[in-house]
């Protein structure tokens, strides 16, 4: 029973891809690329017939899963979907060989927004609206995605939610999980169509506009232009594009409470103001470091502004090289690689909120070390956590460590330096994009020998769904009975 629902799992989420597939098929016909809609036209069509075949042979099966088969359905159905992205990548004949359209396609899809290309302007513009398109969906979630409109997944929709969402607290905003997937990909596709708007208005083509909104609230990356959001030179498509990446760094169930008119829990609530603490202090230590760098208050602000946000909410687009910047400067967005943004958003990282329960448990463990006799407790919002979160957290940085030394060794095989390795594998697990050294934000990941670039596209995935629904299967309690 297993299979049937894992096929028929996946048979909707290829045909939701292939459908929106009709996108970038839109741009193609628009601007005359027509050699470029057979790229598109043959997974599609492949997906709805797969997708066909299997609901029809399967309509009179119930779909159920376990714990176990949630996770397995959850990390395959990231796998397929990638490779799906990676189709129209490949048949389009501007990739060298298939490791780099799939590199390509799981880094647009896991939002982290690294690319093997160094020419992306020479790409069709519907290749680039592809690869705009694959961080949008990515971003919110393809699963949540299917969740939403297809009620007949509700028996495991938290299942599949809970495995795919960020964070060590997930949990439902209404009260029926179809409608709460709803409500997220509501909100996420307002902001989606205000940035558009905004960027059409300040100047960029309709088509750009639409490719870096989706790159922006997906927080990937991916540009249609060689020196990315820098190419435009604009201070106005820099404050819209600065905007949409914080709003895009929280937890959107906070929208949910301010569209309800709970405006007290909204700016109280203790992840958001450690997430803006965080970019404060981030972004003071930038601007005043590279003061002597620009020569005035009002231009460092500008470009540390939207490199601080860039880096700590994992979008990854860049008007400067901050490599050339002082090195207090690389100092404050190096750390913030360790940082990401706020659990339940679309930015990939340790998630905000894990500090925030890392320095309160450090508080208590003082506090305790003080009243030997006292009993502390753990409150987040006002609500007092269960212990169990301390442990969740702790376990997962140690995963999380784990993985970026696994991938910084992977790194070093490829011949890469100690630099460009660590922050490689930092920008890998926490889907940041670019890195420091040989794979700064000048740089690309093209030159990478396929092993490591096969074994980034396991990051990539690992870091996008959290972990452990990637390493869970190397772990012998999970093949126990």
């Amino acid at each position: 029973m297993f299979v049937v629902t894992f096929l028929k799992i996946s048979s909707i989420l290829l045909a939701l891809v292939g459908a929106l597939f009709l996108v970038p098929m839109g741009v193609g016909i628009y601007c005359h690329e027509y050699d470029m809609l057979l790229p598109f036209i043959i997974p599609m069509v492949i997906s709805f017939v797969f997708c066909f075949i299997v609901n029809l042979t399967t309509r009179k099966t119930k779909v159920s899963m376990s714990i176990k088969q949630t996770f397995v359905i959850v990390a395959m159905s990231w796998v397929v979907m990638s490779v799906m992205g990676s189709v129209p990548l490949a048949l389009s004949g501007y990739f060298n060989n298939y490791a780099d359209a799939l590199f390509e396609s799981v880094s647009g899809f896991t939002t982290t927004g690294a690319t093997i290309l160094s020419e992306v302007e020479n790409l069709p513009r519907s290749i680039n609206m592809l690869r705009c398109l694959t961080h949008w969906i990515g971003g919110m979630g393809i699963v949540t995605l299917t969740v939403a409109l297809l009620p007949l997944l509700g028996v495991g929709g938290f299942q599949l939610i809970k495995a795919e969402t960020t964070g060590p607290e997930k949990g439902k905003v209404t009260a029926r999980i179809t409608t709460t997937a709803k409500v997220l990909w509501g909100i996420y596709a307002g902001f989606t169509a205000a940035e558009t708007i905004a960027l059409k208005l300040a100047g960029m083509d309709f088509i750009d506009a639409l490719s870096h909104a989706f790159a922006t609230l997906g927080t990937g990356g991916f540009s249609t232009r060689n020196a990315s959001i820098g190419t435009y030179n604009s201070l106005a498509v820099e404050i819209i594009i600065t905007v949409f990446m914080f709003l895009a760094g929280i937890n959107f169930s906070l929208f949910v409470y301010l569209f309800q008119g709970k405006v007290k829990d909204f700016f109280s609530n203790a992840e958001f103001k450690a997430y803006i603490g965080i970019l404060l202090v981030a972004l003071t230590g930038i601007t005043v470091s590279i003061i002597p760098y620009y020569g005035g208050f009002g231009t460092s602000l500008r470009y540390s502004s939207f490199q601080a946000v860039s880096i700590m909410t994992t979008t990854g687009f860049g008007t400067a090289d901050y490599l050339q910047w002082p090195v207090i400067a690389q100092f404050f967005l190096f750390m913030l690689f360790f940082v990401g943004g706020c659990s339940g958003s679309t930015s990939g990282g340790i998630k905000v909120v894990r500090w925030v329960v890392l320095a309160k448990q450090l508080n208590n463990e003082t506090k305790r070390m003080l009243h030997p006799h006292g009993i502390f407790t753990i409150r987040l919002n006002g609500k007092v956590s269960s212990k169990d979160i301390v442990l969740s957290v702790t376990s997962f940085m140690f995963l999380y460590f784990v993985v970026i030394a696994m991938t910084f060794f992977v790194g070093c095989l490829g011949k890469l330096d100690v630099l460009s390795s660590l922050t490689g594998a930092l920008s890998m697990v926490g889907n940041v994009g670019p890195a420091f050294g040989l794979l700064g934000p000048t740089a690309n990941y093209g030159a990478l020998p396929v092993f490591v670039k096969l074994w980034y596209c396991f990051a990539m995935l690992a870091g996008r769904l959290e972990l452990y629904t990637m390493v869970i299967f190397f772990m012998p309690s999970y093949w126990k009975k």
